[in-house]
């Protein structure tokens, strides 16, 4: 039965392609689900206003993507915090995505250790050895879920394979693409920032198809034989496909995303559904910093004073809020 006798609409892929969305799609002949989303103007709003080192832009920028795809799973209006630490010189990177569709992230690195390292550092090399921590956060009234990854010289790639054979159990395979893009304009070459991924997942309906190899228990006997599955061959077939994919596919803002997922799923069908706006916005507000200092003892607020007042910078996007003493009840100095 063909998808016009399911009542389901067919039609070309759309050409143009529009940055700032997650397209989720769907190819049922394999059972396979995915999004990819593209990243431009929102990217580069993060990027180039902190003025990181490129090295660590493009690092963010990948956190950025994967926070984005993994994020816009959630099916209520939460949070997905993805967050690394670790003794690279990129010491942490931290990205805020709330549902369906904010954005907003940051960088802590060592600005020495980068530049020694030069511009052929790799990310596992940006990011050393540490761990990454996803975090999902559904409210003040609902407990948080968190699943950690070591990072052991990897890319985020890796962990994020790592994170769903481990903690959820479910055939995964992520592309991340982060790149430069110069224009010209009237004061001349400008620098943007782009970026793009897609994620593949085999999701069968059949529980026996759904069964995987049990994972090394690390205590073993010496001498024991692993668990070894089959791979499934519609699996095998997805993630085969989404390995051929290339960074110029997820950053050309002529590609849209509806002909990117034709171009590698068309014999199968693939069905694509409605996309998302994704919008870089920081949640800071004067009222929320102002809430944040209260919280403090009035010992630490009292000591935060400089030149009578309290400045506190948001390391997200480095807006600046300035307090007087009185708006949050620090003592007055002695006279």
């Amino acid at each position: 039965m063909s998808n016009i006798d399911l009542g389901i609409p067919v039609r070309q892929p759309a050409e143009t392609g529009i940055d700032d969305t997650i397209l989720p799609f769907a190819v049922k002949a394999l059972d396979l689900r995915g999004r990819i989303v593209r990243l431009g103007a929102a990217v580069d709003r993060i990027l180039d206003g902190h003025n990181y080192p490129a090295p660590v832009a493009k690092l963010l920028g990948e956190a950025i993507v994967l926070t984005v795809m993994l994020g816009s799973a959630l099916k209520f209006e939460g949070r997905f915090i993805l967050q690394t630490q670790s003794d690279g010189p990129v010491r942490m990177l931290v990205v805020d995505f709330t549902a369906p569709g904010r954005v907003r992230a940051c960088a802590r690195f060592d600005a020495e250790r980068v530049a020694a390292a030069g511009g052929e550092i790799t990310p596992g090399q940006l990011l050393g050895r540490g761990h990454l921590a996803m975090t999902i956060d559904q409210g003040p009234e609902m407990s948080r879920y968190q699943g950690l990854v070591p990072l052991d010289g990897g890319d985020l790639e890796q962990a994020a394979h790592e994170y769903f054979a481990r903690s959820e159990q479910i055939p995964t395979r992520v592309r991340l693409a982060v790149a430069e893009e110069f224009r010209v304009g009237e004061g001349g070459p400008r620098r943007h920032w782009r970026a793009g991924g897609i994620l593949l997942q085999f999701l069968p309906n059949s529980p026996e198809r759904a069964r995987r190899a049990d994972l090394d228990p690390g205590d073993a006997p010496p001498g024991t034989a692993p668990h070894v599955l089959p791979e499934d061959e519609a699996w095998v077939e997805g993630r085969s496909l989404v390995a051929t994919v290339d960074d110029i596919e997820l950053l050309d803002p002529t590609l849209s995303s509806e002909r990117l997922a034709f171009r590698l799923f068309h014999e199968r069908g693939v069905r694509v559904f409605r996309a998302t706006p994704v919008a870089a916005q920081c949640s800071c507000s004067r009222l929320s910093v102002e809430n944040m200092l209260r919280s403090f003892s009035q010992q630490d607020r009292d000591e935060m004073v400089e030149d009578g007042r309290i400045t506190v910078t948001c390391e997200f996007c480095s807006s600046t809020y300035v307090f007087a003493r009185s708006e949050i009840g620090a003592a007055s100095p002695p006279s």
